[in-house]
């Protein structure tokens, strides 16, 4: 098992952050973009791309940076990205945490900004409904005591199926690991998350157990339905919010007035996540074409934000 905590996301962020002490200078060049390497994101990375477009600019393909958030926020203090749209409060919370950087309570050159999914956002762990009924468990606690019918290694410890190395989600399910009382007996095995979720299906579809970690809005959620066929041990509720350096925010008040309006329904992301998971090829053109279907879609609402990013 992999384990990261905060003290190496402050030696990635220590390895940068001098950089960031002259701020983001406006050379003329594109705005540069970055998105999550989390597929549920990327329409979203993509619409606020067309839009700052729309505002006159010329903007950097967002699956040219495609990031963990553990190398984007350092990239980001730095100034080598200007934003992304896939902030993910208070999950990310560590990555905006001064201290972990120089040792003092300092202010880093980040900042969330407007509300693209304001309270819809959940993440936490699940365990498949049938397991959840026939042992009465509904904590981690009772996973703890059942640990053995979680146990795919044999090496005595419950398998929670996490997230990729990087995440937020996983230095939150180590950390939890390492401080809960049902800690000792669950490892969390990390990987390519979209490859462990669908190793995930194959064991609820078969009747197997299965201990994992979800969120919405996203594709699994279509096949793995709490209530249905799983229901949530734990779960937080976050706020999706763009992220962006606050030196390029002060040089460019446009793009910063639209951050801050732009809203995405959340079941707007969770049709399009289950559009692309159903898809046999989906692409990056399929991407952008959802995000400007979307746009034309909403052009009445998108015409206010424009207006309001432009100072009417």
């Amino acid at each position: 098992m992999i384990k990261r905590s905060s003290t190496l996301i402050a030696a990635a962020l220590a390895a940068v952050v001098m950089l960031s002490a002259c701020g983001v200078e406006d050379d003329g060049g594109p705005v540069s973009i970055a998105r999550a390497n989390w597929s549920s994101g990327y329409m979203q990375a993509s619409i606020y791309a067309q839009l700052i477009e729309e505002l006159g600019y010329e903007v950097t393909d967002p699956a040219a940076a495609t990031l963990s958030p553990y190398s984007f926020y350092p990239a980001l203090a730095a100034g080598q990205y200007d934003l992304w749209a896939n902030g993910w409060f208070p999950l990310h919370d560590i990555y905006l945490d001064g201290e972990n950087v120089t040792g003092q309570e300092v202010d880093l050159p980040i900042d969330p900004i407007g509300w693209q999914v304001a309270q819809g956002a959940t993440d936490g762990l699940m365990i498949d409904k049938a397991t959840a009924d026939s042992l009465g468990i509904n904590s981690m606690d009772g996973v703890a005591a059942n640990a053995s019918v979680f146990d795919t290694d044999n090496d005595g410890k419950a398998n929670l199926f996490g997230c990729n190395v990087g995440w937020g989600c996983e230095t939150a399910i180590n950390e939890q690991i390492a401080n809960e009382s049902w800690g000792s007996s669950v490892e969390q095995i990390s990987g390519t998350y979209d490859e462990l979720v669908a190793g995930v299906v194959d064991r609820v579809s078969a009747g197997e157990p299965a201990l994992f970690y979800a969120w919405t809005p996203n594709w699994t959620n279509t096949v793995l339905v709490d209530g249905g066929n799983a229901v949530w041990l734990q779960s937080n509720v976050n706020d999706i919010r763009a992220v962006a350096n606050t030196d390029f925010l002060d040089a460019h008040p446009d793009i910063h007035r639209l951050l801050e309006v732009v809203a995405i329904p959340l079941g707007d992301i969770a049709a399009q996540n289950a559009k692309m998971a159903a898809a046999d090829d989906y692409s990056e053109a399929d991407v952008e074409a959802d995000a400007e279907a979307w746009i034309a879609a909403n052009r009445t609402v998108v015409d206010g934000w424009l207006i309001t990013a432009r100072g009417g």
